[in-house]
């Protein structure tokens, strides 16, 4: 009976010395990160926010709608756009995006959601350098993948309004 008290006694302190100790969770503790854990219990220093992961230079990949213009045929904003784009951000969530030498502005949410802010910008469509009004969204998944959605509207040698969109896959 007395080792059978010790027994108790022995797998009841086992028991609480193993229920007491608290198992180190690694992870981004800030909940104003993009990469928040919840479940951590030990900051690793991994926090980001979806401006940082947007910062850099993104390979694009366009697919514009082409252009038709009466008399010229069509034009192809494909062959307009750059090879890649320079993302450049400040201390907030503001994006400076480098289209052709142009800067557009654009936001970034927690959720890595982009709103582009209306702009006019220059671009060349072969028919010397013309303004084109942008403006539209798109979303970074991750710090080597997202899309950007753009609607390009303007007026072709004065006369021919035009309105088109592309949709664009950027990588890194």
């Amino acid at each position: 009976m007395k080792n059978l008290f010790y027994l108790l006694i022995s797998l009841s302190l086992i028991s609480f010395l193993f229920s007491s100790c608290e198992k180190e969770l690694l992870g981004c503790m800030d909940p104003a990160a993009s990469n928040y854990n919840n479940l951590a219990n030990t900051d690793d220093g991994s926090c980001f926010n979806w401006a940082e992961l947007a910062v850099g230079t993104w390979n694009l990949d366009p697919n514009c709608d082409a252009i038709s213009i009466p008399v010229i045929g069509d034009i192809s904003l494909n062959d307009q756009m750059p090879s890649t784009v320079d993302v450049q951000s400040d201390a907030d969530q503001t994006l400076y995006i480098d289209l052709n030498g142009s800067q557009v502005t654009g936001t970034i949410d927690d959720d890595g959601m982009i709103t582009v802010a209306p702009v006019t910008v220059s671009i060349d469509m072969g028919l010397g350098p013309m303004d084109i009004d942008v403006v539209g969204n798109g979303q970074i998944y991750s710090e080597n993948s997202g899309v950007m959605d753009l609607t390009f509207s303007g007026t072709i040698l004065s006369i021919y309004p035009f309105s088109t969109d592309c949709a664009m896959v950027l990588t890194k």
